[in-house]
């Protein structure tokens, strides 16, 4: 059995109202439950498929679990763009792509609080994956992927407000 890893990383943290109020550890931040800041970025193929993540059996929430979308935390003193594009490359080694903008949304649930901030880019090109966090990938058309019944529940309602946009 694989031991659970949390990152050492200082989380950007906020108040209620998405309002900058200092910043905190990982480890600390989920102990806490405390509001911070996340990036989503939903990759889509030319034929419409989105890139679905397997997270690894390591991952501190949901590991083995399903992500629609790549990102993670905004670390300590970071916006959330430069944060989306770090975690895009992080995840699956994906570049120089335009981040379309898709809005932020709210979630809270299950002990976790936090301000999305929601991006979709269009990427045909090689992946390369963090072993650390992402186990295996598959394209998935949308329904398919909100099909999943083991995906995350943040990643799921992130898809789900991308799709609200014309774009899709």
């Amino acid at each position: 059995m694989s031991e659970t890893v949390i990152a050492d990383e200082q989380v950007q943290l906020v108040d209620p109202y998405n309002r900058p109020c200092g910043s905190a550890s990982r480890v600390m931040m989920r102990r806490l439950n405390c509001w911070h800041r996340a990036t989503y970025i939903v990759v889509r193929n030319v034929k419409g498929e989105i890139c679905v993540q397997q997270r690894t059996s390591i991952k501190e929430t949901h590991p083995g679990w399903f992500d629609l979308a790549a990102g993670g935390v905004v670390a300590a003193g970071e916006a959330s763009r430069p944060a989306a594009r770090r975690e895009l490359f992080e995840e699956l080694g994906v570049r120089g792509v335009e981040l379309i903008s898709g809005g932020e949304f709210v979630f809270r649930e299950a002990g976790l609080n936090l301000y999305g901030s929601l991006y979709w880019v269009n990427y045909g090109g090689p992946l390369c994956l963090q072993p650390e966090e992402v186990a295996a990938v598959r394209w998935l058309s949308i329904p398919e992927a909100l099909a999943l019944e083991k995906a995350t529940p943040d990643t799921r309602m992130a898809l789900s407000k991308a799709i609200d946009f014309d774009h899709w």
